[in-house]
């Protein structure tokens, strides 16, 4: 299924991140009624897109997708707000804490390059983000 919108793109993300969340949380999250949530699971499944609920997408709208890895320094007091602020991001799928230069490692995937340049933006634009350092996926090897 070729035609994911930018809903069905954060709901994946959100079971990415929590593939046993019920429907009522993940329609919280994501700010939509229980029965839409449901609705677009259901289609999801149907179309094959969601095989299982470990979240496996299908190779062909995977491949679609734009993912990068963004490093992240930050002003030291910061670190809490800056991890939420993170988190709400649709686009960052997953957010660990490093060692050394940088305090955060972000995984961002994308439908669309503007899509990934405005979340770009967007990291930079978060108060307590020092520095960043951003490297696209290209292929798996």
């Amino acid at each position: 299924m070729s035609g994911l919108d930018d809903t069905d793109r954060r709901l994946i993300a959100a079971l990415t991140r929590d593939g046993r969340a019920s429907v009522t949380t993940l329609a919280g999250q994501l700010g939509l009624s229980r029965a839409t949530v449901q609705s677009r699971m259901s289609r999801l499944i149907e179309s094959g897109t969601i095989r299982r609920f470990t979240v496996e997408v299908d190779p062909n709208v995977a491949a679609q997708t734009i993912r990068a890895v963004m490093l992240i320094q930050l002003q030291g007091t910061m670190s809490r707000a800056v991890t939420r602020a993170l988190n709400a991001m649709p686009a960052i799928v997953s957010l660990q804490s490093t060692n050394g230069t940088w305090d955060l490692v972000a995984r961002i995937e994308t439908a669309t390059l503007p899509d990934f340049d405005k979340t770009l933006r967007a990291v930079r634009e978060v108060p307590g983000v020092l520095n960043s350092e951003t490297c696209l996926l290209l292929d798996t090897a």
